[in-house]
């Protein structure tokens, strides 16, 4: 097994730091399935419409989520497939 350098581990502890709060967590395995838009995020993450645009905000600006707009709606999903990866690999370890 290779070993990462300090850059690639001070990446991934970023990564996993962003991913240490449960809701954001929440919000990433749900852009799993696809691009969301806040609305429907704060409806399955059970998270206020403000909290979500914060968390949304944070992982956009680390380049873990993207968006796009559609017609009157921001939609936003993984932009990192590795991200999708991570999250799916939680799931399979944790949500059997």
């Amino acid at each position: 097994m290779k070993i990462p350098d300090r850059t690639q581990c001070a990446l991934v502890a970023s990564i996993l730091k962003t991913l240490a709060h449960p809701q954001r967590l929440m919000i990433l395995a749900q852009l799993c399935d696809g691009p969301k838009n806040v609305s429907e995020l704060e409806n399955l993450s059970g998270a206020t419409q403000s909290a979500v645009s914060q968390f949304l905000a944070r992982m956009k600006s680390e380049g873990l989520v993207s968006s796009k707009r559609y017609d009157r709606s921001i939609f936003y999903e993984i932009q990192d497939p590795k991200i999708q990866k991570l999250i799916s690999s939680i799931q399979k370890i944790y949500c059997p």
